[in-house]
């Protein structure tokens, strides 16, 4: 089992004193609270109030909330550390902790998507679990899995899903850009292309190169919409499919020089993903590269990415689809060499954790 070093020290051995594990564990039974109270400190841009110390007083009339209301979210917030209170003045200020609330984007990201996406729907993760569907997307809306409903989703939900999205991507880009195209690199597919963000990078990067991106039919129109009249754009190309379909094939024509999968293989189970690894293979040439761009959580350099990897893994089983998740990098090396094909080198550290696997017939 491949864990680098970094991960290796944080889960070989439990290094926690009881006392620790006994707190982190009352952290974990309080959960909801502790998210909401975080939640509404930014929301009520109360955290940011605190970067000049405040009393109860001052934070409620600012905020425009009771002095109730104002000693229950401080109180809360002291004892998760997110603020410290001067034992003379009793005045709040911002710890640590709420200022990664406040100001980390990442933090900011996941704290969005967790409320407008996963929120109400984890309720069901039990459920989920059990029968291997995603029982807590009912939340949002009447689909199969989320993908069919991305195009349609309640607005703020939409919004969050796409802000995290792209988050995790767009940082990658420049990096995963210099690798596909440090080979000669005409024709490429992009499979699961979504709005067309990958596909603009690539047109913009290289004048030359068209690309096709694959994906439903929904997603197809938005990534029209998204596109159209953006430099290049005549350079991409919609191929409608639906790839949870075993029998929809990939296109064969032009023969394409990379077939690019980036946080794609992720929205599928191990069986889906062998199957279109299968189909990829039967449009590759010798020369073609596929190039499967994921954050692998095992492949990480510090636990707190592992950690939101894992627990994103959830957010599939309960709301995206009910059986996919975000993989450990020898499940898809497994994957790929069942496949028939083989893994030439994977690439970690691109962007905010993503690793590229590129894989040969």
């Amino acid at each position: 089992m491949h864990l680098n070093e970094t991960l290796k020290k944080q889960y070989t051995e439990d290094k926690m004193s009881a006392i620790e594990a006994q707190r982190l564990a009352q952290v974990y039974a309080f959960g909801p609270m502790i998210f909401e109270t975080a939640r509404l400190m930014v929301k009520w841009g109360i955290f940011e109030m605190l970067e000049t110390p405040m009393t109860p007083e001052e934070v409620a009339d600012k905020a425009g909330i009771s002095l109730y209301a104002a000693k229950c979210l401080l109180e809360a917030s002291l004892t998760m550390h997110t603020v410290t209170v001067d034992a003379e003045t009793g005045r709040y200020a911002l710890a640590k902790a709420g200022w990664f609330l406040l100001h980390d984007q990442s933090t900011r990201v996941n704290l969005d998507f967790n409320h407008d996406v996963n929120y109400q729907g984890i309720f069901y993760l039990e459920e989920a679990l059990k029968e291997g569907r995603p029982a807590g997307l009912k939340c949002l809306g009447d689909w199969p899995t989320v993908y069919e409903g991305l195009s349609t989703l309640p607005e703020q939900a939409q919004k969050s899903w796409f802000a995290f999205d792209h988050f995790y991507s767009d940082g990658s880009f420049e990096q995963a850009l210099e690798l596909v195209f440090s080979r000669p690199t005409k024709h490429l597919m992009d499979v699961g292309g979504n709005t067309g963000r990958w596909a603009m990078q690539c047109v913009r990067y290289n004048p030359d190169v068209e690309v096709t991106i694959v994906d439903l039919p929904q997603q197809i129109g938005m990534m029209r919409e998204q596109t159209a009249g953006q430099p290049g754009a005549d350079r991409i190309h919609g191929y409608a499919a639906n790839m949870l379909d075993d029998s929809c094939q990939l296109p064969t024509d032009p023969k394409f020089d990379a077939i690019w999968m980036s946080q794609f293989l992720d929205c599928f189970s191990e069986t889906q993903i062998l199957s279109i690894l299968r189909r990829a293979a039967t449009v590759m040439t010798p020369d073609t590269r596929l190039y499967i761009m994921e954050t692998f959580w095992d492949r990480q350099r510090f636990d707190t990415a592992a950690f939101c990897l894992a627990q994103t893994s959830l957010y599939f089983t309960a709301i995206a689809n009910g059986n996919s998740k975000m993989y450990h990098s020898d499940d898809l090396v497994r994957l790929v060499e069942t496949a028939g094909l083989h893994v030439e080198t994977i690439h970690d550290f691109l962007g905010l954790g993503h690793s590229v696997m590129v894989v040969t017939p």
